[in-house]
């Protein structure tokens, strides 16, 4: 974990991102959906993190990480993920001319590895799971005196990410209630660093797959702990909660919702129902979410974060052969 003293998470921070993310990424949209507002009783918007430019809000994070330490005199930079993550860094490696080693899981989703080999980073492949791969980073790092960009313990990446709700706040600035994804936390850290300035009461709901549950069980909990780790959302895909984002979800999150897998592919068929977009699972559960919150949510402002859209073939090809939506 890094020093927050050295490197806090604050909104100035985030506004003092904003200038770096800026110069490679414009501001992603918030449409409201009518037809998915009817199915909630709500103002439903959609804060399309999607069409950034590798395909999830992660960039953010990643560009503002490089830019500083572009400043400082690395040999290059590593990390581990199940793929959104470590395209981030990889790309914004790419753009900054630093070199960048990414380790993923064996049998990651191939669509996310192969978008990481084309930026030019080294792809291993190592460990059957999120936490198996971080092991394998441990070593490399040591080898090659590489600086180790972890997924969650990292503030620059937090306060790249916090850029996004600043975009929310403005374009919604009486918004009632934000819901985001989590896995490692990141992205539920930043919501709640970021929104509460301005909107103290803002309700911040996370949604996590029930089969990899380590954040809803540590915020229960409210201590870290260890979960299993099964789902097929790569998203969602950790199995222990991380301290930096913790420290701030443990006390900031409102409510909780946890999906079933079944739940998860039918959010991806909500997502391209609804917004017409093909969306990874973690980045279309806060849909099904919303559906599962809809007498909590009736006639509230809501924003849900699609989080990201690297989804493979066969996710897809299961996602479709469910159902169409037909939520009352």
């Amino acid at each position: 974990m890094k020093d927050l003293k050295e490197y806090p998470i604050t909104i100035a921070e985030v506004v003092r991102a904003r200038s770096v993310v800026r110069r490679f990424i414009k501001p992603t949209q918030l449409i409201r959906y009518e037809g998915l507002s009817r199915a909630v009783r709500a103002e439903v918007y959609v804060k399309h993190e999607n069409h950034n430019p590798t395909g999830s809000f992660k960039i953010r994070g990643g560009v503002n990480l490089l830019h500083h330490l572009g400043q400082k005199d690395i040999n290059g930079v590593i990390t581990f993920s199940t793929g959104n993550h470590g395209l981030s860094i990889a790309t914004a490696a790419a753009w900054s001319g630093i070199g960048a080693v990414v380790v993923v899981p064996e049998n990651n989703n191939p669509a996310k590895n192969r978008a990481i080999m084309e930026t030019g980073a080294e792809l291993i492949e190592a460990g059957r799971t999120f936490e198996e791969a971080a092991q394998i980073v441990d070593t490399i790092c040591a080898e090659r005196g590489l600086y180790y960009a972890h997924p969650a313990d990292e503030p620059h990446l937090i306060n790249g990410v916090g850029t996004e709700f600043l975009e929310i706040i403005e374009d919604l600035p009486d918004i009632d209630v934000m819901i985001v994804p989590i896995g490692a936390g990141s992205e539920a850290a930043a919501a709640i660093t970021t929104l509460r300035v301005f909107r103290p009461h803002v309700e911040v709901i996370a949604v996590q797959a029930k089969s990899s549950p380590a954040a809803y069980h540590s915020w229960r909990e409210k201590k870290i702990v260890s979960a299993e780790n099964d789902t097929f959302a790569g998203g969602f895909a950790t199995g222990k909660a991380y301290e930096t984002p913790f420290a701030i979800y443990s006390k900031g999150l409102s409510d909780f919702v946890l999906l079933t897998e079944d739940e998860i592919y039918e959010s991806i068929g909500m997502a391209l129902h609804y917004t017409h977009n093909l969306a990874e699972g973690a980045g279309a559960s806060t849909l099904m979410a919303a559906i599962k919150l809809k007498d909590h949510l009736k006639g509230k402002k809501v924003a849900l974060q699609m989080s990201g859209c690297n989804a493979s073939a066969e996710e897809i090809s299961t996602a479709l052969s469910y159902p169409a939506p037909g939520h009352d």
